[in-house]
């Protein structure tokens, strides 16, 4: 039977699936949805890109196995890509390696890296991958906070002081999924000087590098001098290129602990479609135009929103980066709870968000937003939340 498998058994439900198998019936039924709860990018990959895929699909030899790493181009597309934007210089053969997606990534690593027992630090809320990609492989999670703050280095030195064994991995998430949240250097600065400190290796999840807003670009831990001795950066093509489905990313940093990603991996997959490699190293290499472009789209779908849910009644801070919201539920409805609220508000007002407990139990009280709709898609929303606020005895200046 299912639940009696050992792994199987460490996964509880999956609270937004609830959420998402709601939203299907719904649309199933021929109801309009407003979907804002998948980060599924609604917009279409560069022209040229598709181009690149294509022209190399069309050859006969690029349908065999193709190498498990990433082939040699889109390892020094990817060197090249941190050169400009960060000015960190990596070895594409010992520093860089391809993953199918962050997602994978990660996942890959962390069965690399763990063994049953290991004390990993992960956020809490977060992205589950960064909590279950260590569950699935047998470690224990210590929650720490999100936000940056003091509050934040007094957890990591409890958890070192009171964990048993002392914690080897801690995951950050900067913009953070799904609460949107930046650092500056300084920041990086002081975990790289801890982590050295502890002996713990960071694995840095930066996959929404390009989605910052208002001139104030991400910054990369590997910016950090000595980074490279105690991390690893995750970066994603999904939301930088809008390649969500095509699953590219990559890992790059630390040489021993790429090198038992790639170890793994060679024992897990064989690669990424080759066409897929090289389109990767097109969008890497070529016009980055595209990226500007998406990043203004989202600023104006953020501002869109942000001032639209405010006069409906449910306001909102204004994230600065990533393509979500982290909204607090509005504090007449607080006691709802997250998940109960997303079902209503799906039902009551066709607008479907993610019920902040799904990413952990500090996620509750929240909902996180995906600004993957168009601007007057989020002012119908707007309008269908005020009538439903206003059915719950919420006016717009109450809220």
């Amino acid at each position: 039977m299912e639940d009696e498998f050992y792994r199987i058994k460490r996964l509880p439900p999956y609270v937004i699936a609830e959420v998402n198998a709601m939203r299907a019936a719904a649309r199933a039924a021929g109801r309009d949805i407003i979907d804002l709860g998948m980060g599924n990018p609604d917009l279409p990959p560069p022209s040229h890109v598709i181009d690149k895929l294509c022209e190399v699909a069309r050859k006969d030899d690029a349908h065999g196995y193709s190498a498990s790493s990433g082939i040699p181009g889109v390892r020094r597309a990817q060197a090249n890509y941190y050169g400009r934007r960060f000015g960190v210089e990596l070895d594409p053969e010992t520093e860089v390696v391809m993953t199918m997606g962050s997602k994978e990534g990660l996942a890959s690593l962390a069965t690399a890296i763990t063994a049953p027992g290991d004390v990993v630090l992960a956020p809490n809320p977060s992205y589950p991958i960064h909590t279950f990609g260590f569950i699935i492989a047998g470690a224990t999670i210590r929650s720490v906070p999100t936000t940056p703050d003091e509050r934040y280095w007094e957890s990591l030195d409890r958890a070192m002081k009171y964990s048993v064994p002392r914690p080897s991995v801690l995951i950050v998430n900067y913009p953070g999924n799904p609460t949107a949240e930046t650092v500056d250097l300084a920041f990086y600065e002081r975990l790289v000087a801890w982590a050295k400190e502890n002996k713990v290796w960071v694995l840095s999840d930066l996959a929404y590098s390009e989605l910052y807003f208002d001139g104030n670009p991400t910054r990369s831990i590997l910016e950090v001098p000595g980074a490279k001795d105690v991390a690893v950066e995750f970066t994603s093509m999904s939301k930088t290129f809008s390649m969500a489905g095509w699953r590219v990313g990559f890992a790059v940093g630390n040489p021993k602990l790429i090198a038992a990603l790639k170890r793994v991996k060679s024992y897990l997959d064989y690669g990424a479609f080759t066409p897929i490699q090289a389109a990767a190293c097109a969008a890497l290499n070529g016009p980055q135009d595209i990226v500007q472009k998406n990043r203004e789209l989202y600023q104006k779908r953020r501002d869109v929103m942000v001032e639209a849910f405010g006069r409906a009644g449910w306001e909102i801070p204004s994230p600065k980066a990533s393509m979500f919201a982290w909204a607090p539920l509005p504090p007449a409805l607080k006691d709802m709870g997250s998940l109960e609220f997303s079902k209503q508000l799906l039902t009551q007002a066709e607008v479907a968000v993610a019920p902040g407990v799904g990413y952990g139990e500090d996620g509750e009280g929240f909902v996180r937003i995906a600004m993957v709709e168009n601007e007057q898609r989020l002012r119908q929303a707007a309008r269908n939340i005020k009538r439903y606020l206003a059915s719950m005895g919420v006016n717009a200046s109450a809220a």
